[in-house]
């Protein structure tokens, strides 16, 4: 077998393949040239060649997401780490294991004006949960930094950056190793609810007949199917779900916008929650965020390992386990108390559906009754990737096939690497995957395409409504010259050239008839990847969507 020649290169690779870090990332340059050919020569590792280092880092991204295992992404030292922050930002929200290995140059040649270089230790330092800043020669301090790192991405689900000095000669290769790592144990993050924890917090709870859990991101089978039956069976307890919450019961409320913006401010007060339980990731709904910080709950538990954010300002318990594990301990001792908070919401939310369903059986073609008709038709056990801005938000008014698995990055909801990421978490999970952007944040994404381990089955459906459609129903929406080119971003651009020159299928669609056609020869054809643009009326969408929301009155 073919090494770096440098132990130092030698040491991460051996670390890595014994931490079971297999898929590798790598972006061109002559400073991680010993990571390089260390990677590409061992069969052990599966490495991916990416040029553009923000589209690698999200494509990495997407592999983690699927994979809940730690990749590595690789550069040369100087601006090209920075392109990695994006990304890393996403990871660090998100809680996905994430490695930043990023060659650099040895310490006496930073800042005297050598080429390509920049100061690259701590860079990530606000968004990463270990920062190893390694010498220039193999050492057991340098092993322990490794190690470290790539335990803490493992154990606590997040970034860390892990920077390595090389001089040159920097090619040169040996077919023996010079190193003998040491390689530390993982440590446990198995976590368990205190026994005076579950008497105190089910009291409480036996004793409220209003609780609102509300479930934000989470990975599929999250929470396990007997203890959301028991969830569904308390009438005192009512489950709101996300698109990307991929929590399923037909007694849960999964459309929330839907269902809470007509309320009035007795409907606030009457539905307010004393106890509010949340779990999973970011939540996208701006509307259920306004309605508790003005309604406040008095009580607010978050579930998670690690983190509890008070997105509410109102955070009275952070329980530091799995969200499964918590029901698997309190509810056996959780008791059915007579409440109607469940059949008061579950008739607003039936009487709501009635008026959504009338109002779209006449609606004129828009960017909602594009979302309508694209999340009916997708293909069952497939996986659904959604850009953000007013993708994922019209994603949460309609219900979504339960076998369908649904991701967005949420962590930073940008609109950067939604692309990108979408590829990687095609080619990490194997599974059909759909993409449903907008036409602004597929073309910021564009570099996303040149990648060549796109799936054929990969499929692009791109929402064109000639810019940034969502400032249209903010507040700032005034249609001016500022307002069209500075918010709106207008454009007269189409996916149609990039389309030919990666090599992608490509076809278009503008009303009913050619929306549903264009599916069908979507799902049909599996040669190649395929876009299909859908171009939506501008100036009518934002009409259509307001006058929704004044239908569910």
């Amino acid at each position: 077998m073919i090494y770096p020649k440098i132990p130092l290169a030698q040491s991460i690779i051996e670390i890595c393949h014994a931490k079971g870090v297999h898929d590798i990332i790598i972006s061109p340059g002559s400073r991680n040239a010993p990571l390089t050919i260390g990677f590409t020569n061992n069969p052990k590792f599966k490495c991916y060649s990416i040029a553009d280092e923000r589209c690698a880092a999200f494509f990495a991204l997407g592999i983690a997401q699927q994979t809940q295992k730690p990749v590595a992404v690789v550069c040369t030292s100087g601006s090209a780490l920075l392109n990695y922050y994006p990304a890393l930002a996403e990871a660090f929200y998100s809680q996905i294991p994430f490695i930043v290995i990023s060659a650099d140059r040895p310490a006496d040649k930073i800042d005297i004006g050598d080429g390509q270089t920049i100061r690259q230790e701590n860079v990530f330092i606000n968004h990463s949960l270990y920062n190893a800043n390694l010498t220039e020669e193999a050492s057991e301090e340098n092993d322990v930094f490794i190690n470290e790192a790539i335990n803490v991405a493992i154990a606590r689900k997040g970034p860390v950056h892990i920077n390595v000095p090389f001089e040159e000669p920097l090619y040169e290769t040996t077919n023996k190793l010079s190193v003998d790592i040491n390689v530390t144990g993982l440590y446990s993050s198995q976590r368990l609810v205190n026994a005076d924890d579950i008497i105190a917090f089910t009291t409480l709870w036996n004793y409220t007949a209003k609780i609102l859990i509300l479930v934000g991101e989470c990975k599929p089978n999250t929470v396990e199917p007997e203890w959301l039956e028991k969830l569904a069976s308390l009438p005192s307890v009512i489950v709101m779900t996300e698109a990307t919450s991929n929590l399923h019961h037909p007694s849960f409320i999964n459309n929330i916008d839907t269902l809470i913006t007509p309320f009035t401010n007795a409907d606030f007060l009457n539905l307010q929650p004393r106890i509010l339980i949340t779990f999973g990731g970011m939540i996208v709904s701006k509307r259920v965020k306004a309605f508790l910080r003005k309604y406040k709950p008095r009580h607010h538990w978050h579930i998670d390992n690690w983190r509890a954010y008070d997105t509410f300002g109102i955070l009275t318990k952070h329980f530091q386990v799995t969200p499964n594990q918590f029901f698997k301990q309190f509810l056996p001792f959780v008791k059915n108390i007579d409440s109607d908070y469940k059949m008061t919401f579950k008739k607003i939310h039936f009487e709501r559906k009635t008026k959504h369903n009338h109002y779209l059986s006449s609606v004129l073609f828009s960017d909602l009754k594009a979302f309508e008709i694209i999340l009916a038709t997708l293909p069952k056990d497939c996986q659904l990737q959604i850009s953000n801005s007013s993708a994922v938000r019209y994603a949460q008014l309609f219900a979504i096939d339960e076998s369908i698995e649904v991701f967005c990055n949420r962590g930073t909801s940008g609109i950067d690497g939604s692309t990108s990421t979408a590829i990687g978490a095609a080619v990490g999970s194997q599974k059909p995957t759909v993409l449903i952007t907008g036409d602004v944040g597929f073309l910021y994404d564009s570099n996303a395409l040149w990648n060549n381990y796109i799936p054929k089955n990969f499929k692009i459906i791109l929402i064109n409504n000639g810019g940034g459609g969502i400032f249209r129903i903010l507040p700032g929406h005034k249609e001016n010259e500022t307002f069209n080119t500075y918010f709106e971003t207008s454009h007269c651009l189409t996916a149609e050239h990039l389309a030919k020159m990666y090599l992608f299928d490509y076809a278009i669609a503008s009303d009913f008839s050619s929306l549903k056609n264009g599916l069908i020869k979507l799902y049909q054809q599996n040669e190649r990847p395929m876009i299909l643009e859908v171009f939506t009326p501008t100036r009518e969408n934002n009409k259509q969507l307001l006058n929704y929301f004044k239908a569910l009155v």
